[in-house]
């Protein structure tokens, strides 16, 4: 008996220490609960794909010296799962690794596993290819998408699910999708997530789900918590006003506190004030909320990794640097500075960490390409195809394409039509150089010179990143539908469908790029009449004496292309700018001679580089073309009737205007008359056009056609109206008088019943409009 009495006490004591090592977090009443205790969330968005291995730690140690106590990060499905069931948890994504590594440093962990993520990464982190089945269903419950999902959600579960506090572990919480609101309205999907993350993660870890404040009840599941996202000024007490009426109890949390925003080829630098940033982490805080900074330390986008945004084609730049308080290369900003002194105060008695070592960069002395394998005398061998087909259906994700075929004779100038080119187009005939088709400005024509039969049209595509926000995200690339050659006779017009193509497949990897064929001295080679050098792959080398550290390779000379040091992939390049330099980590450099290689499908005028101990990401070469407005051009409204007219309400939040008659037309025309803060700017962060049901239009094709004022350099153009982003807005720019106005190409001729418009975001909403005309127009 006695021995079974000690069993039997040494059997509860074991199960009592188990239960005291397992861990708890869940929502309590008003506040998160940790073991029972209160517990604010100050979490420190990294992503750990997107900085190098080897300084992950000093990452996360920067993060810790701020004053956060937690690392949110999303998990790529597409770096992971790069091939189908080619699964990648190595090296730079190394996922355990990294959750380890916050343990080690004291930091909590908030997964985000997707299946999307969108952070401005490719495709929103789904794998190119699902594309391979070209009628499939993204985030919906297309049957070999779930099959998919969850097979990727089992390979993650397998390197985390012992990391979660349940077992004594970091991961204090799991996000189920990602802001599914500015998707579509689907419960069924979302829930299924759930439920393949309760089961490969279990019962007791605590799931929630983000959204915006305007539209978190369309898809927001009883039984998980709801976060809410939001940027910079916002008004704190508005967005979360529906939730804490809802759910009075709830603990509240901004999951996406955006400390800055990205950057777009072709558009100014983006930065956010930092005072305005500090504010509204000071008054969360203040008020037991909350927060994760998204970001706070940016990182990059290495090789082919930036995404794209939409409506229309937006691709991102290689630097993720967000303006965030750590810079790409993990240097501290005045806005880290800033903000750890505010941190300071909501350390519950203990200190903040000191900070780990800094990487002071270094310089790099200028040095000039060897040799170049020009693209058109290295082709690989082709395949052969009647019809035109995607990139995805010669099994390749990423890189250039080239089809090329035969054109019919032309007597005259003709009219190339190619439906599409994804994303940027060069157009040759026998070997010269005819135009270009630029997605961005929806380019699809090309006048072409008359030519002999047989002459070899060769159109060269390059594959930006695929759309990764909103419902275009099923983003095929090369030529998306067909070619054709139109020709005018005897007053009649005449259209070719071109047929019979060599595609040539130019994988964007380093073993494509060293392995292409004969590289050749590149004094043998001079500029052209355009100032250029031969597109294709140019290799150099420079050298390091000592001990290599952090430089930026700078790359004002070249065209457009994409860079490898070492067999490591920097990322793109684009004249055009913000980002004329690579950021080039130390730890990818060796003491000695480095290996450089360019694969520029422009063209460089100069092949040279240099390191510079600073980046260059604001350095903006073309005129930004978001501006919707011709020089003199106006428009006059005098001989139209307004189908609405009216005053706005003053304060935050969505609003509506019912027409009093459905009004037929394509172009829908706003004119703010005045403001309601009495000053000279008018601003609108969202807008919505309502069909004869009520319901919203899709507003995939429209097109922004004028718009009296914007504020170019700030990026706060009128494209902004229709971005899915409501923390970007359009605003008129300072000393042009009211009254302002803007025309929507809505693509096509549509039966209109009302409109609908959200102001900014800040507390004293700049710029919100009082009283207005819409008018209607075919």
């Amino acid at each position: 008996m006695k021995i079974i009495k000690y069993l039997l006490i040494a059997i509860v004591a074991g199960l009592v220490g188990a239960s005291l090592q397992a861990g708890e977090f869940k929502a309590g009443k008003g506040t998160f609960l940790l073991n029972c205790e209160p517990f604010v969330v100050k979490a420190a968005e990294l992503h750990y794909p997107r900085i190098p291995k080897e300084y992950w730690e000093q990452r996360i140690q920067l993060c810790k010296a701020l004053g956060m106590n937690t690392i949110c990060l999303y998990t790529f499905w597409n770096a992971h799962e790069p091939r189908q069931d080619q699964f990648d948890f190595t090296g730079q994504n190394d996922i355990r690794a990294f959750i380890k590594l916050c343990e080690k440093n004291g930091m909590k962990v908030i997964l985000r596993p997707g299946p999307y993520v969108c952070a401005e990464w490719e495709m929103g982190g789904l794998p190119w290819w699902l594309l391979k089945k070209k009628e499939i269903r993204l985030r919906e419950q297309d049957p070999f998408f779930m099959e998919r999902v969850d097979k990727f959600q089992k390979a993650v579960a397998e390197q985390v699910a012992d990391l979660t506090i349940a077992d004594d572990g970091p991961i204090i919480m799991v996000q189920v999708e990602n802001e599914y609101g500015s998707y579509g309205t689907d419960k069924p999907y979302v829930a299924a997530i759930r439920d393949m993350l309760r089961q490969n993660l279990g019962n007791d870890v605590t799931l929630f789900q983000c959204d915006w404040s305007s539209n978190y009840l369309n898809n927001g599941l009883d039984d998980l918590i709801w976060t809410m996202n939001f940027g910079t000024g916002a008004n704190i007490d508005q967005q979360f006003a529906s939730l804490k009426e809802r759910r009075p109890d709830s603990p509240l949390m901004c999951s996406e506190f955006w400390s800055g925003w990205f950057d777009k080829w072709g558009a100014t630098h983006e930065t956010r004030p930092a005072n305005e940033m500090i504010a509204g982490i000071d008054e969360m805080l203040s008020k037991g909320i909350s927060f994760s900074l998204y970001m706070t330390h940016g990182g990059t986008n290495w090789g082919h990794w930036a995404g794209a945004n939409s409506p229309g084609f937006a691709p991102d730049v290689t630097s993720y640097d967000y303006d965030a308080p750590i810079s790409e290369s993990g240097q501290p900003t005045p806005k880290y500075w800033d903000l750890r002194k505010t941190l300071a105060k909501y350390m519950d008695g203990e200190k903040q960490s000191p900070l780990p070592a800094l990487i002071k960069p270094m310089a790099v002395k200028e040095f000039e390409f060897d040799e170049v394998a020009p693209l058109f005398s290295n082709l690989p061998a082709p395949k052969t195809d009647t019809d035109i087909r995607t990139m995805e259906e010669y099994d390749q994700g990423f890189g250039s394409i080239l089809y090329r075929t035969t054109l019919p004779e032309l007597t005259s100038q003709a009219l190339l039509t190619v439906s599409d080119a994804h994303d940027f187009a060069q157009v040759f005939i026998d070997g010269k150089y005819i135009g270009k088709l630029d997605r961005r400005d929806g380019e699809r024509e090309l006048v072409i010179p008359p030519c002999r039969r047989g002459a070899l049209l060769d159109i060269l595509v390059e594959a930006m990143g695929r759309i990764n926000f909103g419902r275009a995200i099923k983003d095929f690339k090369g030529i998306t539908d067909k070619v054709t050659v139109t020709v005018e006779k005897g007053g009649h017009k005449w259209v070719d469908d071109l047929k019979h193509w060599q595609v040539f497949n130019l994988e964007d990897s380093y073993d494509f790029y060293t392995g292409i064929g004969e590289f050749l001295p590149l004094g043998a080679f001079t500029t052209g009449d355009d100032g250029r050098l031969p597109r294709g792959v140019y290799r150099g080398t420079f050298n390091i004496k000592g001990k290599p550290s952090d430089t930026f390779l700078n790359f004002e000379t070249w065209g457009k292309g994409l860079v490898y040091v070492n067999g490591h992939p920097l990322g793109r390049i684009w004249e055009i700018g913000p980002q004329q330099t690579l950021y080039m980590p130390g730890c990818w450099l060796k003491t000695g001679e480095n290996e450089i290689l360019v694969f520029d499908i422009i063209g460089p005028r100069e092949a040279r580089s240099e390191g510079l101990k600073e980046p260059k990401l604001d350095q903006l070469l073309v005129k930004n073309r978001q501006a919707h407005r011709k020089e003199g051009e106006t428009l006059d409204l005098t001989a139209d009737k307004p189908v609405a007219a009216g005053a706005f309400k003053p304060g935050n939040g969505w609003q509506e205007v019912k027409f009093e008659q459905p009004a037929s037309g394509r172009f829908v025309i706003v004119e703010p008359l005045d403001a309601h803060d009495g000053k000279e700017l008018a601003a609108i962060a969202e807008m919505y056009i309502l069909d004869d049901k009520g319901d919203r239009l899709s507003r995939e094709p429209w097109k922004v056609t004028y718009a009296d004022s914007e504020d170019v350099d700030a990026n706060r153009t009128a494209d902004k109206t229709f971005d899915l982003q409501e923390s970007t807005y359009w605003q008129t720019a300072s000393g042009v008088p009211f009254p302002h106005s803007m025309v929507i190409d809505l693509g096509a001729t549509h039966h209109i019943s009302g409109l609908q418009y959200l102001p900014r975001m800040e507390a004293d909403v700049p710029g919100a409009i009082k009283n207005f005309r819409i008018y209607v127009r075919n």
